[in-house]
């Protein structure tokens, strides 16, 4: 493609593209680069008509784990933030649900192979793609409930079309750990493969079957698709969006952050 990213690399061969997060923050985590990069490297490989299916994943030892907070801490508006600091993080979080969107709206199918560690934004991102498949050693977490964040940039508002009620109010309410068995069973993933590689090898092999039919008609089954859960997705997003403009700064995002950074259990109020 000629265009090197920061948060990530993109390869292209026979009609499939794999992009693969590298960061810069530790564990693929997602700052400043992936929120903006994210959207252009989706829409570029989506108007590349040599592109008919994409392969998301992640380099080293885990998928993402997930915000990087330190780089994207001033995002947050503080406990006492006026009506304009919440305007401007209402806008910002409008445009990083949009690098979600991004890979959700595409009309080139994604799937995605996630190993080690996959929290909270990494969700999101999943949450998007088209079909999941994880290593044994794959490990899911909606971990914004324990940081005291409502998470807002896709995962509340895919993840009822991916899994049952109980499951997903399980995993959301409570902000758990789950292993990959757990992840296929409640149908988050597809299918588990014996390690990173072999998961990487899955995603690629279905991707070639994506790829070898017709484009137009893949194009055509995915629009008729996403048309049934575009709007109630937008729904979702521009409510969440305007919720945590109103009600994310609290004593218990900032006791959340210092208790993670200070390595002990936060101790919350509901203030």
């Amino acid at each position: 493609m000629g265009t090197a990213y920061e948060s990530v690399t993109v390869d292209i061969a026979d009609h499939v593209a794999r992009v693969t997060l590298i960061g810069p923050g530790k564990g693929n985590a997602m700052g400043p680069a992936f929120w903006d990069e994210l959207p252009e490297v989706f829409g570029t490989l989506d108007a590349d008509p040599e592109v008919r299916a994409i392969v998301l994943t992640g380099s080293g030892k885990n998928f993402s784990y997930g915000l990087d907070l330190p780089a994207m801490g001033a995002t947050l508006p503080a406990l006492d933030a006026g009506a304009k600091a919440r305007a401007e993080f209402h806008t910002k979080l409008q445009r990083m649900q949009a690098a979600i969107t991004a890979v959700a709206d595409a009309r080139t199918p994604t799937v995605a192979s996630i190993h080690g560690w996959c929290i909270g934004g990494g969700v999101d991102l999943i949450s998007a793609a088209d079909i999941r498949y994880a290593s044994a050693d794959a490990k899911f977490s909606v971990r914004e409930t324990k940081l005291a964040i409502v998470a807002d940039v896709g995962s509340l508002a895919r993840l009822p079309l991916i899994l049952s009620e109980g499951h997903l109010r399980e995993l959301v309410l409570t902000g758990k750990d789950i292993d990959a068995a757990r992840a296929e069973k409640i149908g988050l993933v597809n299918d588990v493969y014996e390690d990173a590689e072999a998961s990487l090898a899955a995603a690629h092999a279905t991707a070639a079957e994506i790829a070898a039919n017709p484009p137009l008609t893949v194009a055509g089954v995915k629009d008729v698709l996403d048309q049934q859960r575009i709007a109630r997705v937008s729904e979702s997003l521009r409510y969440v969006a305007a919720w945590n403009s109103a009600f994310l700064p609290s004593k218990d995002l900032a006791e959340a952050v210092t208790a993670m950074f200070q390595k002990r259990p936060p101790q919350f109020t509901g203030e």
